[in-house]
């Protein structure tokens, strides 16, 4: 679909364009119907009659803030693995198939079980099981019927197939004709009731490949997770979405599934579907599908408090590339009564190039080439933090960037913002949230979303209205508790030449 820009012109035609129920909670809520399945499941559907499609989005509330210890990146392998099929879906012959994985796993074991040995693996030992593993690995693929999962939905007309992970969540979409309803139910539900982790080791290399791409040999993703790395020594935050290297190497298909029966329960997920759908018969097909997933507990969800942070922290890399500055300052989880007011300062200094930032550091001194502040970052299930950024123009230096950045703090902490200031960030709260209504799938991820973290989705109208009550003292406020030197993690990219007749100058850390 082709994006719209955005700006007021277009504000306007949405508000003229969009029915006047779909800015309206209480005519919402006639159009939304919530089901809890008998198996924990959640599934809310909202009626939107425009066009005969719907789409669908499927949020599993677990990220890689779920990884377990020494397993990082194994959240995201789920989301790579959802889209490998089924018992039914991408094998000629899955009873031998499944007879030759055991094979797989049995031999990565004492493939690993070697490699790791504390007083030190035997190089030929090691070798000879690698050998064996890779061998079964060439005997199962014989089974493996490659993208047919992907072949069937796009066969049916589902376009916009995709995935992605978070920090806190795992979610999975697309959109089909209305008349494929139950042949999307189906597909779906089978993925979470009978996964199978083919090709495991494939992918996993290809996330490793991944991860050299755009972690490891990009400088900015690798001051970034160094800086997240020191900004959060105790929740989870401080490991990467997409896994430690050793880690990538580490696990296996065993513990994928593992993972899989932990998080992939129907009490820990929730599916909304937004399309030209009659709940009276949406509903009974969606629950006869997805109701055949085993229930299990919602998983027992403990983070480790980030403890409070009494000095300003700072990672420096030096490499031949563009230079970079980044800060940020902790604050508390979504569920904080002042996330509101974190938002409406995002808002106010990033939003557009009437932003307060934009104005003076790029706009007006020209020092930079962006720069903004914005929240949540990394995630916002559990205490995150308030970050801003700059990239300076050429001469022009991550110092005078962070010197730009604290004058405009200090103008939160000290002066009142104006009237019209206030009122457009409220205005733009409403068109946001606009916006994100416009398309069935942007609907059905706020919807999912809303549900997910609040247990209501009129949380996603809500939030609106707590903007909405944002004041001037309220800003003033949070600005002056959190925006402090001792609460603040600094990380900039500081630019050199590489060493003559060598190679570039790697990340270099400068930990305070």
């Amino acid at each position: 679909m082709k994006r719209i820009k955005t700006g007021f012109p277009w504000l306007l035609l949405v508000l003229c364009w969009i029915p006047a129920w779909a800015q309206d909670l209480a005519s919402f809520e006639k159009r939304v119907t919530v089901n809890k399945l008998a198996n924990g499941l959640t599934v809310v559907l909202c009626r939107r009659p425009e066009a005969p499609v719907f789409s669908f989005t499927t949020w599993v509330d677990s990220g890689s803030s779920q990884d377990p210890l020494h397993m990082t990146g194994l959240a995201h392998m789920m989301e790579h693995m959802a889209f490998k099929g089924t018992d039914k879906i991408g094998t000629s012959d899955y009873i031998a198939e499944k007879a030759a994985l055991a094979e797989v796993e049995a031999a990565y074991a004492a493939y690993r079980a070697e490699r790791i040995k504390p007083a030190g693996a035997d190089p030929k030992q090691v070798a000879e099981l690698e050998k064996a593993w890779k061998d079964a690995i060439a005997r199962a693929d014989q089974y493996v019927v490659k993208g047919a999962f992907d072949e069937i939905v796009q066969r049916e007309g589902g376009v916009g197939l995709n995935a992605f992970t978070t920090y806190d969540e795992t979610v999975y979409f697309y959109s089909m004709p209305v008349n494929r309803l139950e042949l999307w139910a189906y597909l779906e539900s089978e993925r979470f009731t009978h996964p199978v982790m083919r090709e495991f080791y494939k992918e996993r290399d290809v996330v490793m490949e991944e991860r050299r791409m755009r972690t490891d040999s990009d400088p900015t993703q690798r001051m970034i997770e160094q800086f997240l790395a020191i900004a959060f020594d105790g929740n989870p935050y401080h490991r990467p979405t997409i896994g430690y290297a050793s880690d990538l190497q580490y696990f296996s298909a065993t513990d994928a599934m593992r993972f899989f029966k932990s998080y992939y329960v129907p009490s820990n997920l929730v599916v909304a579907v937004v399309g030209d759908l009659d709940p009276a018969t949406a509903m009974p097909a969606i629950a006869k599908y997805f109701g055949r997933i085993p229930s299990g507990s919602k998983p027992e969800e403990f983070v480790s408090t980030q403890p409070p942070q009494d000095s300003e922290r700072s990672i420096l890399v030096k490499d031949p590339a563009q230079p970079i500055y980044l800060e940020g300052y902790h604050r508390p989880s979504y569920r904080d009564p002042d996330d509101a007011v974190y938002d409406a300062i995002s808002d106010m200094l990033s939003s557009g190039r009437t932003s307060r930032l934009y104005r003076s550091m790029v706009r007006d001194q020209k020092i930079a080439a962006a720069a903004g502040g914005f929240s949540p970052f990394p995630g916002e299930k559990y205490p995150h933090l308030f970050a801003f950024y700059a990239v300076p123009l050429p001469g022009h230096t991550p110092k005078e960037m962070e010197q730009a950045i604290h004058l405009e703090i200090e103008r939160l902490k000290t002066e009142d913002v104006s009237n019209d200031e206030l009122k457009m960030v409220k205005t733009r709260a409403k068109a946001t949230l606009i916006r994100g209504l416009a398309s069935n799938s942007g609907l059905a991820q706020q919807l999912a979303v809303a549900e997910t973290r609040y247990g209501d989705w009129r949380e996603l109208f809500r939030r609106v209205d707590r903007i909405d009550k944002v004041t001037k003292q309220d800003i003033r406020r949070v600005a002056s508790s959190t925006f402090v030197e001792a609460n603040r993690t600094v990380g900039s990219i500081e630019t050199v030449q590489p060493a003559q007749g060598g190679p570039a100058q790697g990340g270099k850390e400068n930990e305070q």
